[in-house]
């Protein structure tokens, strides 16, 4: 069997390990927004978004974006051609050099808290909101420097063929957010222990991020040693890796941030619209949505990817390379079609079924169902861009997607300055444009890919996704029935009622498309399907 066979057969395995731990992660990084949303209601909640957005764009962007994608393409290229020692010295110098810039940055940030909060909010009208947010942010910057280091272990054990535990990794990042957080909100906050709950139980929240991401950090050491690392920390920082790495970095870092600063944007202009404090939340409590079929499929895709493209990469664009991002994308494409056309079917309902509790009224889950819609369109291209955009960098092609990521940032900003302050539309149009901003970026780096790769094996995707949107057809006319027939009374339905109609037509509408779309033949489908099959008859 060839290398590629090996490959793309592992592939899909290899993707069903990933994202089974990231499941788990991202289950509970929705029962810390449940949480927040249930204790605190949608003002506060949004409050702490705010605070908590740049400590966790430099995350996305470490943890799953621009270091880890450079550390990556460069880390395995140096186990190939140098060996393994050679990798770890690089990776002792990467973690020395983050160390201190990362701590640096946490500082400035934490000095700066005032300014920034005032900057990202511009339209906040109460004085009150903008001083909780700032000491929000002091509490939670230091968490940039951990999670820099974070990256760096996930991207020495990814490219050593580890998935599982990096993957895993995330939920210890979120059950330490949920057990610290309530634990020191417990502690700081006493009408947290007498069920009058105020806004100073968010500091315990804040706090508990920290703890979040040192568990997160821990967890993944003991692997790190088992695949042969010496910890230690290497200041020789004038070295072929690093500035290779720093290379990649720089531009990745503008490319990968380019749906980042859009989040960015969309907080800043959201505070102009009619919700205010609460947009963020609504807008946020969507994308937490969004960010599970996401992370799901797309990250846990993309990261069994990275490294294989890496591999095959140095040999130049062959066959070989072309075949296993084509595969890639069609494995995305199968497995995030169907959760698209789901979470925009349903939105309302599953809004509603994991949020309206506690202070979360009826009137936040509107305001939430809207802008999830729009994020369901957006989520095929973001998953397909989780996969393409990383392998410009492994062929050297670094500046493209730089240059398409400013020009969506360009459109994006233009949109919500016309939606917002010309046509005086809500926050839900500002997921529209990110969701098309989304759309747009895919195409192009598509595009452009086929033009340096020769070819993406189209034909056989745009094959592949005719046989999907007949399953997907057969799979929405199912629920559209059931949502009819069967949750049609569903505010006066109890919880459990809700919660048992909704999984049963969720159920179903997923072996509809599963087995339409193995009768037509479609290849992720009979890998997939088979792969389930050998799990249950273990």
């Amino acid at each position: 069997m060839s290398d590629l066979k090996k490959d793309t057969n592992s592939t899909a395995k290899s993707t069903g390990v990933v994202s089974i731990a990231i499941l788990c992660s991202r289950v509970l990084g929705l029962v810390r927004d449940q949480l927040l949303n249930g204790l605190f209601g949608s003002h506060f909640t949004g409050i702490f978004t705010a605070a908590f957005r740049t400590p966790n764009m430099l995350r996305d962007l470490f943890a799953e974006g621009a270091l880890s994608t450079a550390f990556v393409t460069t880390f395995t290229k140096k186990i190939k051609n140098e060996g393994d020692e050679a990798a770890w010295a690089l990776g002792r110098k990467m973690l020395a050099l983050s160390l201190c810039f990362m701590s640096v940055i946490a500082m400035a940030g934490v000095a700066l808290a005032p300014w920034l909060v005032r900057l990202l909010n511009p339209g906040w009208e109460s004085e009150v909101s903008l001083k909780l947010c700032t000491t929000l942010v002091q509490i939670m910057y230091p968490f940039i420097t951990i999670v820099s280091i974070t990256a760096l272990v996930m991207g020495m054990l990814n490219s050593k063929r580890v998935f599982f535990i990096p993957a895993v990794a995330s939920a210890f990042f979120n059950l330490g957010c949920i057990v610290g957080g309530v634990t020191i909100a417990w502690i700081i906050d006493p009408g947290f222990r007498e069920g009058h709950i105020t806004e100073k139980g968010l500091m315990g929240f804040a706090a508990g991020t920290l703890i979040g991401g040192m568990l997160q950090l821990l967890i993944q050491l003991p692997a790190l040693k088992k695949v042969g690392f010496k910890f230690g920390l290497d200041f020789d920082w004038k070295d072929d890796g690093v500035r290779d790495v720093l290379r990649l970095m720089w531009p990745s870092l503008i490319a990968a941030g380019g749906t980042q600063i859009n989040v960015f944007l969309n907080s800043i202009f959201a505070s102009y619209t009619p919700g205010q404090e609460s947009a963020n939340a609504w807008l946020a409590n969507a994308q937490r949505l969004q960010q599970l079929p996401l992370g799901l499929f797309g990250v846990a895709v993309a990261t069994v990817t990275l490294p294989m493209l890496s591999r095959l990469a140095t040999e130049g664009v062959t066959p070989a390379f072309r075949g296993a991002l084509a595969k890639g994308l069609r494995l995305v494409l199968f497995l995030t079609l169907p959760c698209a056309v789901g979470l925009s079917i349903f939105a309302k309902e599953i809004v509603s079924l994991l949020f309206e509790h506690g202070k979360f009224t009826a009137h936040d889950v509107a305001m939430t169902a809207g802008p999830l819609q729009a994020y369901a369109f957006g989520l095929v291209f973001y998953s397909a861009i989780k996969v393409l955009q990383p392998a410009f960098y492994t062929i050297d092609k670094r500046f493209i997607p730089m240059m398409v990521s400013l020009g969506i940032i360009a459109l994006n900003a233009s949109l919500n300055f016309f939606t917002v302050f010309v046509l005086h539309w809500d926050h839900t149009a500002l997921a529209w444009a990110t969701a098309l901003g989304l759309a747009v970026n895919f195409s192009a780096l598509y595009l452009s890919m086929r033009k340096f790769a020769g070819g993406l094996e189209t034909k056989a995707l745009s094959a592949s996704l005719m046989r999907l949107l007949i399953g997907i057809g057969m799979m929405a006319a199912v629920s559209y029935g059931m949502k009819i027939y069967l949750l049609a009374d569903w505010a006066k339905m109890s919880f459990l009622m809700q919660a048992a109609g909704l999984g049963v037509t969720v159920t179903l509408a997923a072996v509809v498309y599963f087995s339409v779309t193995q009768k037509l033949r479609v290849e992720e489908a009979g890998e997939f399907i088979g792969i389930v099959s050998k799990r249950f008859k273990r």
